[in-house]
This record gives C-alpha cells, sequence and structure tokens, in this order.
C-alpha cells in the first residue's frame, strides 16, 4: 500500500485534465476582453501558460507565436495566452513587446491573477513559484476536448513549429482515423490503426498495404 506523506500531499500539483475528456472550462478577463472556452466552439484551441510578462524566454515565444498566427488561422485554430499576471501588466507588455520588438501581440491573454484557470488546467508545478505557471501547453479540440499536453521548464521555451506539426498531425488522425509516427509531416506515410483479432491480424497481411508486421502497417494518405 502507498502512503503519501501530508507534506508531499501539500506539495503536489492540482489534479491535471486529462486527454480524450472535456477540457476544463473557464470564464476569464482577458487583453481582448472576457473570453470563454464556449467562445471557441468549433475552433481547435492552443491555451499556453507562461511564467510571467516582460521576461525574455516568455518575449521569444510569444513573437513567434504571434508571426505564426496566420498559419495556425489556416488551421481553424486560435491561440490564447496566460500568465498569473494582471490585466495591466498583460497590456503593457503587449504594447512594449510592439515598441520594442516590432510585432503585434495580435492573440488575448488571460489575466489569472486568482490562479483558477491554471489550478484548473494543473499549471502550477511543485518547486516552481507559488505565482508562476509552467511552460504548458494545451491543444482542445472543436467539440472542447482536450486532446494534447505538452510542459517544458521555466528555463526553456517552447518550439513553436513542433506545436503546429503537432496540430497538423492530431487534425490528420482526427479526419483520416489514423496514427503518425515520429517526427511525421504531412505527404509521409500514416499508420494503420492495428488488428484487434486474430483473424483481423492474418487478414491484415492480405491487404495489400505497406505492412511490416501484423501490428506495424502504414500507407499513403
Amino acid at each position: 500500500m502507498n502512503v503519501i506523506s501530508p507534506i508531499a500531499a501539500a506539495q503536489a500539483p492540482a489534479g491535471l485534465p486529462r486527454m480524450n475528456e472535456p477540457a476544463p472550462d473557464f470564464s476569464a478577463l482577458t487583453t481582448h476582453g472576457v473570453k470563454s472556452l464556449s467562445d471557441y466552439a468549433g475552433k481547435w484551441l492552443i491555451l499556453f501558460s507562461h511564467p510571467a510578462d516582460f521576461t525574455p524566454v516568455c518575449t521569444t515565444e510569444f513573437t513567434v507565436f504571434a508571426a505564426r498566427s496566420a498559419d495556425f488561422a489556416k488551421l481553424n485554430t486560435e491561440l490564447l495566452g496566460l500568465s498569473i499576471d494582471s490585466h495591466y501588466a498583460h497590456i503593457a507588455w503587449v504594447r512594449s513587446i510592439k515598441q520594442s520588438f516590432g510585432v503585434d501581440i495580435t492573440f488575448p491573454i488571460i489575466a489569472d491573477l486568482d490562479m483558477k484557470v491554471a489550478q484548473a488546467y494543473g499549471m502550477i508545478m511543485p518547486g516552481a513559484s507559488d505565482t508562476q505557471a509552467v511552460r504548458a501547453t494545451f491543444v482542445i479540440d472543436p467539440e472542447g476536448k482536450l486532446r494534447a499536453m505538452v510542459y517544458y521548464p521555466m528555463t526553456n521555451g517552447r518550439c513553436v513549429d513542433e506545436i503546429y506539426r503537432l496540430i497538423v498531425a492530431l487534425q490528420t488522425s482526427v479526419e483520416h482515423k489514423v496514427a503518425t509516427p515520429e517526427n511525421w509531416r504531412p505527404g509521409q506515410p500514416v499508420i494503420v490503426p492495428t488488428p484487434q483479432t486474430t483473424d483481423a491480424a492474418e487478414a491484415r497481411m492480405a491487404e495489400g498495404l505497406d505492412t511490416v508486421d501484423w501490428y506495424f502497417t502504414t500507407r499513403t494518405l
């Protein structure tokens, strides 16, 4: 029997949301007014947290997210930032990025001073400051289900290109009912679902697909 000490329990992160289940609902003040999860119904949403405004690593992430926002929009995907900073700090930071880097931050940023959204999504980790969220990224599908979670440490910025690649791969999997291999890119073969019975496994070998073994089959779209 595993016993969790009171100290360990006190340091444990808030419960994480579960993939393929409804994402935690929220309604919060942002730099574009109040936003709720329901506002993104019918679209893919990338909800991502950063430790603090006016910090260098976060600035690099935001400028690249802004530069790629049109690419995400073509995938029916919206961006929504979050940190445990005030609404006015967000506005000031957005203005500073425009002035210092010449980049418009066109997506909203949640002001989460009460940490309700951060706690609901498990953005506060043990060992981190009580007032800083780690670099967490959540991909939510058009039906409001959580499809992916990616965490980075505070010291290292995310790869926006990888998040974009993940959205493309997820949308491909949903549309075609397939999986994608490591570092998959559009135009490359996808993975066919594995047979679930011995008869289906035997039949798979004669289906004329690119089958290495009964459990490993790929095809082009």
